[in-house]
């Protein structure tokens, strides 16, 4: 769906008559400015998502299992004494 020269035009026109003449810069300030914000954001999610996968590149297949949750039988082992986690294993 490409936009040609004839329909920016009426896009800008009507535009031009709902807003005027002095209202029409500001939007346009503030419609570049959201865009730009919008980009940033966007980069820093991708920079932080190519990040996050090259680290766990780098560790390897030893390092990505280490990286997981530790599973549940090893939390509740290392659970304090007296607490129910240890007088359920008990049982």
């Amino acid at each position: 769906m490409n936009l040609g020269m004839p329909e920016i035009l009426v896009i800008l026109v009507v535009a031009l008559l709902i807003f005027g003449p002095k209202k029409l810069p500001e939007l346009g300030r503030s419609l570049g400015q959201s865009i730009r914000e919008f980009k940033r954001g966007a980069q820093e999610i991708r920079e932080e998502l190519e990040k996050s996968v090259d680290v766990r590149e780098d560790k390897g297949p030893e390092g990505a299992r280490l990286a997981r949750e530790k599973p549940v039988s090893e939390a509740s082992s290392k659970a304090p004494e007296g607490s129910e986690l240890q007088e359920e294993r008990k049982a």
